[in-house]
């Protein structure tokens, strides 16, 4: 959730210059709770990380605000959580976590 603040030193650079506001700890507990549900619903009482990729785009498309830098050139909330996504996969290598 910290890479989605832009005042964090460890954000990227798209995150800087495209957002003004990022997700606070409770997107984080959101994020948990529904990742949780989703797993008891398909029968599987642990989280896989297939469950927060899944759930990431509605817990946290509304509580990032775009600047007008972004904005103008048509960048929405969604963009970045999808970006974000992708580059937390290349970080971890595409493994799956135990």
């Amino acid at each position: 959730m910290r890479s989605t603040r832009p005042e964090e030193p460890g954000s990227p650079p798209y995150v800087k210059d495209c957002l003004s506001w990022g997700a606070g700890p409770r997107a984080a507990q959101s994020l948990i709770h529904a990742a949780r549900a989703r797993a008891l619903i398909q029968g599987r009482f642990h989280v896989t990380t297939a469950d927060v990729e899944a759930l990431a785009l509605p817990v946290l498309a509304h509580r990032l605000v775009t600047n007008f830098h972004a904005e103008s050139r048509g960048i929405t909330p969604i963009a970045v959580i999808e970006k974000l996504l992708v580059d937390t996969e290349r970080e971890t290598g595409g493994r799956t976590l135990p």
